[in-house]
């Protein structure tokens, strides 16, 4: 069996540090490995209109922008098809006969789905496109036949949702779809990134990002402001790693190399922890050496994302022809799907033969 991954964004912002290292850094290194036949990337256009639809416009414009922080990590078209989710109609289709196999009880039921509603205020009015997105999620990846589906941990519900939607149709329509396998990021501080102002969650909507696309001054002055530890009112007093964002993003993004550049009098993160928690280190020292770490990992990446907004003919190219390729394969399963489900009236003469 081909090994395929299938993975994506919504496009209602730029892209940020939390998606970097969150999956954007796993895909880039999944794609040149050379261990898998096929990397579908999806713009997840449809999915971001379920709580976006009174202004398509954002989504639109975000489209593009989302094309753009794939390019400037490192995604190949090459070797990774990144296409549009709207443009592919099979999506949606999958979609609507897989609702008839998940009851609302489950899907009130998932982890994710629930704190989703809860962030964003749907509790008294919830749109059913936004309520049903597992469902949708779940024809994304099996439209593609994926085995393997790399996304943060707050979606390992989603992703056994899927599995067992894959299970209950094979067991009624017989062996038609691929079960999938999760693959969160290896290291595991980037599981998630809190955000900026100590919240739980780096988000686009609460505004407490990094963005990969973000100006250098830009970053130094959301650094500088961030969120470290309440009780470490003085230099000279006790201070707390662990719950700290300043600490937590230096463990994503440290690399000990790094002291010997910008901070010389420790060898490693470690140390620099333990010097923090017995009192004496400022928080200004931490935020200024976490500055200069940031700003060296993202240089790249901006820098090559300003060469690709220089060619924004070609980006489009790529989302049109990787949105075909998208479109051909979709089309494969859904010819099975249908086959499968008996529902391929004029592919076959079945229709015309009348059960007693």
């Amino acid at each position: 069996m081909s090994k395929i991954i299938l993975t994506g964004d919504r496009p209602t912002g730029r892209l940020h540090v939390g998606h970097y290292v969150g999956s954007l850094k796993e895909r880039v290194a999944l794609q040149n490995s050379g261990n898998y036949d096929k990397v579908f990337i999806m713009i997840a256009d449809a999915q971001a209109l379920t709580d976006n639809a009174e202004h398509p416009e954002k989504v639109r414009q975000n489209i593009m922008q989302v094309a753009l922080d794939y390019l400037s990590c490192g995604i190949d078209p090459n070797k990774a098809c990144i296409f549009i989710q709207s443009m592919v109609r099979e999506l949606a289709e999958l979609a609507f006969y897989y609702m008839n196999l998940v009851t609302v009880a489950r899907v009130q039921r998932n982890p994710t789905v629930k704190n989703e509603i809860k962030q964003k205020n749907f509790e008294a009015s919830i749109p059913l496109g936004f309520f049903s997105y597992p469902v949708s999620q779940a024809a994304d990846i099996t439209a593609f036949r994926a085995t393997t589906v790399p996304v943060g941990e707050d979606q390992e519900p989603m992703i056994e949702q899927c599995r067992e939607i894959v299970r209950k149709f094979n067991e009624i329509y017989g062996e038609t779809l691929v079960e999938p396998e999760i693959v969160l990021p290896s290291n595991k501080a980037c599981l998630r990134l809190p955000g900026i102002d100590g919240k739980a969650k780096m988000s686009k909507s609460l505004g407490n990002c990094i963005y990969l696309s973000d100006e250098p001054d830009v970053i130094k002055k959301k650094i500088m402001s961030m969120f470290t530890d309440p009780t470490h009112i003085k230099k000279d007093d006790p201070g707390h790693t662990e719950g700290n964002p300043v600490f937590i993003y230096l463990d994503a993004f440290c690399k000990d190399e790094y002291f010997a550049e910008f901070l010389p009098e420790y060898n490693c993160l470690e140390e620099l922890k333990e010097h923090y928690r017995r009192g004496g280190l400022g928080d200004m020292t931490v935020k200024k050496f976490l500055n200069n770490v940031i700003q060296t990992e993202l240089r790249p990446i901006l820098e090559k994302r300003k060469m690709w907004e220089q060619k924004l003919p070609d980006v489009y190219d790529i989302l049109q022809t990787g949105t075909k390729e998208a479109q051909n394969a979709a089309a494969d399963t859904m010819r099975d799907v249908r086959r499968a489900m008996k529902i391929d009236y004029f592919d076959n003469d079945n229709l015309l033969k009348l059960n007693s």
